[in-house]
C-alpha cells in the first residue's frame, strides 16, 4: 500500500475523479436495468442495503447493529425501518428474553424481492458484459480484485490519517 504521508499523484487524482464520476451513474444504471427487467418496485438503494444486511443475519439484527453494518446513523435506520415496516418488508420482533429490545428481520416478501433483484441484476450485467469487446471484458475481470481492495480500504479508512492529526 502507498505511504499515506506521500503527496497525491496526478495519476491517483485522475483515477479517483474518474471513479467518482462513474460510480453513481453505474449504480443507478444497474438498478434501473434490474427494475425494468423484472418489473420490480422502485426500492431506494438504502432500503436494498438494509435488506441485504438483514438477509445475511437470519437471527435478526438490532437497529444499532444495522446502523453499524450499513454505516448510517441510527436515525436513518429508524426512518428506513418505519417506511419498510409499513411496506411489509421489515418485521420488528421483541425477543422473549428481553421485551425492551427490538430485533429486525427481513420479511419473506422482502427476501423474495431481494433474490429477484440479485437475479435480474446478474442477468442484466451479464447481457451487457457479453456485448463488450474481449479486451473490455478482460480489463473488467482484471479490475475486480483492485476494486475489492478499494472497497475494503474505504470501509476501514474512516478515521483521520495519522499524518493529518492536529499537533
Amino acid at each position: 500500500m502507498a505511504d499515506r504521508g506521500a503527496t497525491e499523484t496526478p495519476e491517483a487524482a485522475r483515477v479517483a475523479a474518474g471513479l467518482g464520476g462513474l460510480l453513481g451513474p453505474l449504480r443507478r444504471a444497474v438498478l434501473r436495468a434490474t427494475r425494468n427487467a423484472e418489473g420490480l418496485p422502485d426500492l431506494p438503494e438504502a432500503q436494498i442495503e438494509l435488506l441485504r444486511a438483514l438477509s445475511s443475519s437470519p437471527e435478526g439484527l438490532s437497529p444499532g447493529a444495522v446502523a453499524t453494518r450499513v454505516r448510517v446513523a441510527p436515525s436513518t435506520v429508524s426512518n428506513l425501518v418505519r417506511a419498510m415496516s409499513a411496506a411489509r418488508l421489515v418485521e420488528r420482533v421483541r425477543p422473549e428474553h428481553d421485551q425492551r429490545t427490538v430485533v429486525l428481520n427481513a420479511s419473506k416478501e422482502a427476501l423474495n424481492l431481494l433474490e429477484r433483484y440479485d437475479r435480474a441484476s446478474t442477468a442484466a450485467l451479464t447481457r451487457v458484459v457479453e456485448e463488450l469487446s474481449d479486451a473490455d471484458r478482460a480489463a473488467l475481470h482484471q479490475a475486480l480484485p483492485a476494486l475489492d481492495r478499494l472497497v475494503t480500504a474505504l470501509e476501514t479508512g474512516d478515521g483521520p490519517r495519522p499524518d493529518s492529526a492536529s499537533p
